[in-house]
């Protein structure tokens, strides 16, 4: 099959050092009308028969809220993104921007759900970065700060939009890298799933990719200590998956480490 159906990945994540529980969480999964099969932090897939999704969730939360937070999304990703195979097979070829805008939505209830059970686990919410690949196109979600970066030929850009007011003034060339990273309010999120927020408005984007492409999914913990330039150098020099994200993690835990941080590094072809 043609080398843009194989995608090859490295994922990690690493406890801050500011508290015991990472709250981090990251899943990689195939999808088809039998349902979903979770991968480990490596490992290379094709596309032929089954679509791949790559995930990142930051939770957020007191106890142990933020880790269940996180973790109760991606588990219910691999769940219901499987559903859009299954109406296919049934003669019906739902949108997949618009069943990942439901899906997200059905997870954002039951996050709240979760957390009206317990009083411990009230506000719970979490940050979503996903990106799921099919053989015609990659589509991804966003909520909150965590990212997606897509390399070409030597040029890295971020695809998703971090819901917070300094990312706006960063996106629109008010502010400079260095001062949002120094921003007060760098880390205030105005969009998560979860929070006991009725409404929800993510940022999708339908992405083509070829051979040679390079994607990193990852939680704001990287980017506390590596800058985009680092990025786009990681992405563009190393060989593989592994390497890349070796790099990245290294190189973010020395200069920062204080949040918890999670990376996904794949490879087209």
């Amino acid at each position: 099959m043609p080398t843009e159906g194989r995608l090859t990945w490295a994922a990690a994540t690493r406890s801050g050092t500011r508290k015991e529980t990472n709250d981090d969480s990251w899943i990689v999964f195939s999808s088809d009308a039998a349902g979903s099969e979770t991968h480990g932090e490596s490992g290379t897939c094709a596309l032929e028969e089954r679509d791949l999704v790559f995930a990142v969730s930051d939770g957020m939360g007191g106890g142990n809220a933020g880790d269940l937070a996180s973790s109760l999304i991606l588990k219910r990703m691999a769940e219901v993104i499987p559903e859009t195979f299954k109406a296919a097979a049934s003669g019906f070829f739902p949108d997949s921007l618009n069943h990942l805008s439901g899906a997200i939505r059905a997870v954002h209830a039951d996050v709240n759900a979760a957390a009206m059970e317990d009083e411990a686990r009230k506000g719970m919410a979490a940050t979503l970065a996903i990106a799921w690949f099919s053989p015609e196109n990659m589509y991804l979600a966003n909520v909150g700060d965590s990212r997606i970066y897509h390399c070409r030929a030597g040029k890295t850009e971020q695809l998703t939009k971090d819901h917070t007011i300094a990312w706006g003034q960063l996106a629109r060339g008010q502010i400079r890298e260095i001062e949002f990273r120094s921003h007060p309010r760098r880390s205030a999120l105005y969009e998560v799933i979860g929070g006991g927020r009725e409404n929800i408005s993510p940022h999708y984007a339908a992405v083509s990719f070829r051979s040679g492409d390079r994607f990193l999914v990852c939680s704001d913990g990287l980017i506390d200590g590596v800058w985009d330039r680092h990025i786009g150098d990681a992405l563009t020099q190393e060989a593989t998956p592994e390497s890349c994200r070796d790099r990245l993690l290294t190189r973010s835990l020395a200069n920062a480490g204080g949040d918890d941080t999670t990376l996904i590094v794949i490879y087209v072809g």
